[in-house]
């Protein structure tokens, strides 16, 4: 950006040309003083003064110099302001900054003093500090190479050497420590109104929009890695918070956000925002179906235009970051049509995934965009009644609940019929500690972190496919041990013998992945659904479903007390059995909805999620070989040296 190719400026002449160009804005301004060249000052102060100072000392003359006079135009200018009831705040701490650099404290303090002092200057006094629309990166490169290339080198870093012997030389913009430092708004400001005393030259005559592209762009150069920012930004919804519009990127440096973030996180997002900066527009209707229409229409584009991954990531998050959060909402109003939208969806990445002809894909946007028009009116505020609301509330604490009550309702009964009090206590410590581990997750998806779609749906696919496996090894053996004779020689074997500390806690852990899963998708649900106004009902729904759910635990242990043990194991083995069929489904299920597996969809069968049965090859594929898995051990279970497991082994 530094246009004018000259000899090494004098530093007296060049304090002069400052001390006149100054003057002669703050003359020009007199009535009205330029709060954009006051936050340009403070930005400059906050990132340059480190260079003049050192430990007290100075150690750079003419740089301090710059300091000690820019802090008095900042405070002139702050005086001349018109009053406000901020005025005299932001005089005595321009004062103070002014006592600051007189007395040479430290950089550290100084810079946060000024950047405190321009982030108030600019609360008192508004400006324009955004762009109107995202800056267009592909122009700001051509922009950078026709304006900027010849002072500061094609990629940013390398000046050529007629350039080196200006005083100060152009800047490098790969400079990371510099560029930490710097916000897109300062680098605008720099290209408007150029910089004086150095070669930078007011780049004024550009567009508006030109010069916040060559903002980005310049800002953009110091941060590599885009690829793990973009991860990082559509994954945590809480970083997606912290910058929720454009001004608030354009005002932004990666220092602050590293403040809060930490600073590897932060300067990936800052490279993936400053290089993409229409991620934030998108941000703002996260969790919306116009987000799933605005994605899956930028999916289809980039389908077309051959990039198939591109299309695949974005066909991705239309579901996990628009659809998916509105998911348990739209299911307490209508299931049936939840349902549809997400086969929709899967359909539509299924179609990118198998290189379908784009006219199938436009055919599918267009029948999607129908489903959601549906679920609009299904979400509208208006739809919801104080019945639907303790329903929803009701059918889904009791689905998630019954599906966990089933399982430890059997590990307890057993326990019992075995004789093997003494480890009672570590099944109810497991689902004990589940359910606190809820509650745990759902004070930090509420307070502290963001659970982002991916993440939910791997840790519900995770939890089935465990708790699948673990039930099948668990059937089978309660199938072996529905004999009489097998019955009684296992008795014979293990009575008066404590179950062994391994396998008690089997049992803990057990009881921990089935509830936890089940804990976690309710929060889930509960979360979406929540509502102040209706918060009594939802509590009134939830409360009931807790009351059905103990009578059916009282009539499930009443009734499997007076089972004889046989009926007991044979009844629990197929129970569990069909469990983890279940789960299996569900946790393949969950896989390919967080994009890990692929999904070849099979035409015409139904979707029945709470039977885990979801119309693709991988997930009724899962779940044959885990029933083929259980007939078989069901079969070698019933010999005299059928398998033994850990669960039960004394």
């Amino acid at each position: 950006m530094h246009r004018i190719v000259s000899a090494t400026v004098h530093p007296a002449l060049r304090l002069i040309l400052l001390a006149l160009a100054l003057c002669l804005s703050v003359t020009a301004n007199a009535e009205e003083p330029d709060v954009r060249t006051t936050w340009r000052l403070l930005d400059y102060i906050a990132v340059d003064y480190a260079s003049a100072v050192s430990e007290g000392s100075v150690a750079d003359e003419f740089e301090y110099r710059e300091m000690v006079e820019f802090s008095d135009v900042v405070a002139r200018q702050i005086a001349a302001l018109p009053d406000t009831k901020d005025n005299q705040a932001l005089i005595r701490r321009s004062d103070q900054l002014r006592a600051l650099i007189a007395n040479k404290e430290p950089a550290e303090r100084v810079g946060r003093l000024a950047r405190a002092l321009a982030a108030s200057l600019l609360t008192a006094y508004p400006v324009p500090l955004a762009p109107s629309q995202a800056p267009d990166l592909d122009r700001a490169r051509t922009l950078f190479a026709q304006n900027c290339a010849s002072c500061h080198g094609a990629a940013g870093s390398a000046p050529p050497a007629a350039m080196q012997a200006l005083d100060p030389p152009p800047i490098d913009f790969t400079d990371s420590d510099r560029a930490r430092q710097r916000s897109a708004f300062g680098l605008y400001q720099v290209i408007t109104q150029g910089l004086e005393g150095t070669s930078m030259a007011s780049f004024a005559s550009l567009s508006d929009e030109d010069r916040w592209a060559l903002a980005f762009h310049a800002g953009s150069i110091a941060f590599e890695d885009v690829a793990k920012g973009e991860r990082i930004w559509r994954e945590d919804d809480g970083i997606r918070q912290l910058v929720p519009d454009l001004e608030t990127l354009a005002a932004l440096t990666p220092e602050s956000l590293a403040e809060q973030i930490g600073e590897d996180r932060a300067l990936a997002v800052m490279a993936y925002l400053r290089a993409n900066p229409d991620a934030v527009g998108q941000a703002n209707d996260a969790g919306s179906l116009a987000f799933v229409r605005d994605t899956l229409d930028r999916s289809l584009s980039a389908y077309r235009a051959g990039n198939r991954e591109e299309a695949r990531q974005l066909a991705l998050s239309a579901y996990l970051d628009g659809f998916e959060p509105l998911e348990a909402l739209l299911a307490t109003r209508d299931g049936g049509l939840m349902r549809e939208v997400e086969q929709a969806l899967g359909q539509f990445r299924a179609g990118i995934e198998s290189g379908a002809n784009p006219s199938e894909l436009q055919q599918l946007r267009a029948r999607i965009d129908s489903l959601l028009a549906r679920a609009e009116g299904a979400l509208a505020p208006e739809a919801a009644s104080e019945i639907s609301t303790f329903l929803g509330a009701f059918t889904i604490l009791l689905r998630e609940g019954i599906e966990a009550l089933l399982v430890v309702i059997a590990m307890i009964a057993f326990v019992k019929k075995s004789n093997r009090f003494e480890v009672l206590p570590y099944v109810h410590g497991g689902w004990i500690a589940a359910l606190l581990a809820g509650v745990a997750t759902w004070v930090l998806a509420t307070y502290f972190v963001s659970i982002s779609g991916a993440s939910r749906e791997m840790t519900e696919g995770i939890g089935a496919l465990l708790a699948a496996v673990i039930l099948v090894s668990v059937g089978i053996w309660m199938h072996g041990k529905s004999q009489a004779e097998e019955w009684r020689r296992y008795i014979q074997e293990k009575m008066g013998k404590a179950l062994s500390r391994g396998s008690a806690w089997f049992l803990f852990g057990l009881a921990f992945v089935v509830v936890y899963r089940e804990a976690f998708e309710t929060i889930l649900f509960y979360a979406a659904l929540w509502n102040p106004q209706s918060s009594g009902i939802i509590l009134a729904g939830a409360l009931s479903a807790v009351a059905l759910l103990a009578l059916i635990a009282w009539a499930m242990l009443r009734y499997s007390r007076k089972l004889p043990i046989t009926q007991f194991f044979r009844y629990s083995a197929i129970l569990i059995a069909i469990l983890a069929v279940i789960l299996a489904g569900k946790g393949v299920g969950a896989f390919q909805e967080a994009g890990v597996l692929s999904a070849t969809f099979i035409a015409g069968l139904p979707r029945l999620a709470e039977l885990g049965f979801f119309p693709t090859v991988e997930t009724i594929g899962a779940q044959l070989l885990t029933l083929l898995a259980l007939i078989a051990g069901f079969r070698v279970s019933r010999s005299p040296s059928g398998p033994q497991p850990a669960a039960v082994e004394g």
